[in-house]
């Protein structure tokens, strides 16, 4: 059958319409949305990351933190806001981690440089599912984090703010993640819950992208990995010793750390630069 102009616009139209949709269901099968435990959550706060490439994450969800001196650890990297360590690229957040010797605005001069995001100021909740789909990097002294801190750190300091670590991993434990509480202890020290996820032997978490959440209600957090529970922390549980601070509204943080106390250094077999992909950041509350 012969077709018209108009017909044959119409067709084409229909065919790039088709491939669109087939194009967003191929993201949609390549990065598969877990869904809460509960149909209870509705969804309040997102970020898809669906920027230009080579933008900056949205500055109306989104705080980058910059400077060296002021992160405690005794980490090794200077973060910055250039698109060298902090972008959009093809729907993700790159956050990369390279060696290089900069000076910051602050003028304190370090050997790597990284990015730390928050949303301080901009958006902060008590309870819910809090939720990323997260590719860490791999390699000795590397620290990625997915994590939460009391909106009342300005005015009580930390820990008495409170800390929920849903993910931190170290390089030199390639399968294994962590999910932490810290908060404030009577003997001014602070009282901490921590369990871990291990994948099999000789799997690395750096080999895929995962998904990290936490389900918080009143006196209890519940940590996953994909769709595993690997955690429950409860305020019947806490020490004694200290007050549970865990009831009051926290911000985001993600954060690429180079070295500390805890991983320690990068050395030789370190490859930079390294990089953690985020593919999304969720937020959800109890209907």
């Amino acid at each position: 059958m012969v077709r018209s102009a108009p017909q044959r616009f119409f067709a084409v139209f229909i065919l790039l319409l088709l491939v669109s949709a087939l194009s967003y269901g191929c993201r949609i099968d390549r990065y598969p949305v877990k869904r809460p435990s509960s149909s209870s959550y509705t969804l309040v706060w997102f970020d898809e990351f669906n920027g230009p490439d080579g933008s900056a994450p949205d500055h109306g969800k989104w705080v980058i933190e910059t400077g060296a001196n002021r992160w405690g650890n005794a980490e090794l990297e200077s973060y910055t806001n250039r698109p060298e360590n902090v972008r959009i690229e093809q729907g993700q957040l790159v956050i990369t981690a390279r060696k290089e010797i900069y000076t910051g605005s602050d003028g304190v001069r370090k050997n790597f440089t990284s990015a730390r995001l928050k949303t301080e100021g901009l958006f902060s909740q008590t309870y819910g599912r809090f939720e990323a789909r997260i590719k860490i990097p791999a390699g000795q002294g590397m620290w990625p984090a997915f994590w939460m801190l009391g909106n009342d750190i300005k005015s009580n300091g930390w820990p008495k703010c409170g800390e929920i670590d849903i993910m931190e991993n170290i390089g030199k434990e390639p399968g294994t993640a962590h999910g932490s509480l810290h908060g404030p202890s009577s003997n001014a020290r602070t009282n901490d819950m921590t369990s871990i996820f291990s994948l099999p032997e000789g799997k690395k978490l750096a080999d895929d992208y995962h998904l990290y959440a936490v389900e918080w209600e009143p006196g209890t957090l519940r940590f996953y990995l994909d769709s595993s529970l690997y955690a429950t922390f409860t305020s019947q549980n806490w020490p004694a010793a200290g007050p549970w601070v865990f009831d009051h509204p926290f911000f985001l943080i993600l954060n690429l750390a180079v070295g500390g106390d805890w991983p320690g250094s990068p050395d030789n077999t370190t490859a930079f630069p390294q990089q953690m992909l985020v593919d999304y950041v969720r937020v959800y509350a109890r209907q």
